[in-house]
């Protein structure tokens, strides 16, 4: 076991083939739909999610994960001999996940850098895999934390949405609230800023084939640099769209990376079914 524990939380989005194979230790957030409460993507995975949100008239909302249950992945990975943890959460903007983590590491004995990912899903998914592939090579913390905070200010996160319902419900709706009013069955697109964490309008869109391209156009507006491409290709439970999205992606970009995965319940809840993203950055 290395001496440096990476801990994230589940909005993440990272396949689980790559949490098993680096060791990243997850901290779940809570689903509370009526009077359940859901451990999210273990007593709720995101197919049933999705499904759920369909069917059910109530609809869900999110709490956060608490002070202990980081204590308690902290506590784990200092077990396992970490000597020093590296925590990244979602944006401080969007939760007060990076506080609790924060508050956590007063309650450990061994150094803790916590980082606020200043977004959801890959865009925070991004930044663990840089940390977990720099310590593999052996780099110290500060190099480490050097990297990822590069990685953070090349990404590019767009997301695009069927509808307004769910983004005005969820109320992570940041900069984008000017669309509050908008008709529902517009086709709202949004970006992460990266720099504050939170949602910004991109545009909109009234057709299904007309917001994929507006998600794809600014994606490419959003890329910086010639280097290796590493894209996310992201999707609330429509895996044929998003297989389609990446293999134009594939043909068009040639990036050295990409991935397809379903975005977990805290994210979904916000975005709603069948919403689609891309997040990635240039080396």
């Amino acid at each position: 076991m290395q001496h440096i524990g990476v801990i994230t939380d589940s909005t993440c989005d990272i396949p689980q083939e790559f949490i098993e194979q680096y060791g990243i230790k997850v901290v779940s957030h809570y689903i509370l739909w009526g009077e359940r409460e859901f451990i999210d993507r273990v007593t709720l995975q995101p197919v049933e999610f999705y499904q759920k949100l369909e069917t059910e008239s109530v609809k869900p909302t999110t709490s956060q994960a608490t002070v202990q249950d980081f204590v308690k992945k902290y506590e784990e990975a200092i077990l396992e001999g970490a000597k020093h943890l590296i925590v990244l959460t979602v944006s401080s903007a969007m939760s007060g996940a990076y506080q609790m983590a924060l508050n956590a590491a007063k309650l450990v004995n061994i150094p803790v850098s916590v980082v606020d990912s200043k977004g959801p899903t890959m865009t925070l998914g991004w930044q663990v895999l840089e940390t977990v592939r720099k310590r593999s090579l052996g780099l110290d913390v500060k190099a480490i934390l050097e990297s990822v905070d590069t990685v953070r200010r090349k990404l590019v996160q767009i997301v695009g949405m069927e509808s307004m319902e769910f983004l005005q419900h969820g109320g992570r709706i940041g900069d984008a609230a000017k669309w509050i009013g908008t008709k529902l069955q517009i086709k709202p697109v949004v970006s992460i800023n990266h720099e504050t964490g939170r949602v910004e309008p991109a545009g909109l869109a009234r057709t299904h084939n007309g917001m994929v391209d507006l998600l794809y156009k600014k994606f490419l507006e959003g890329l910086r640099g010639e280097g290796s491409l590493h894209v996310a290709v992201l999707h609330g439970n429509a895996p044929a769209e998003a297989e389609k999205l990446a293999e134009k992606v594939q043909a068009e970009l040639k990036p050295s990376e990409i991935m397809i995965n379903i975005t977990g319940p805290v994210l979904g809840i916000n975005t709603g079914p069948r919403a689609l993203a891309l997040c990635g950055y240039r080396e």
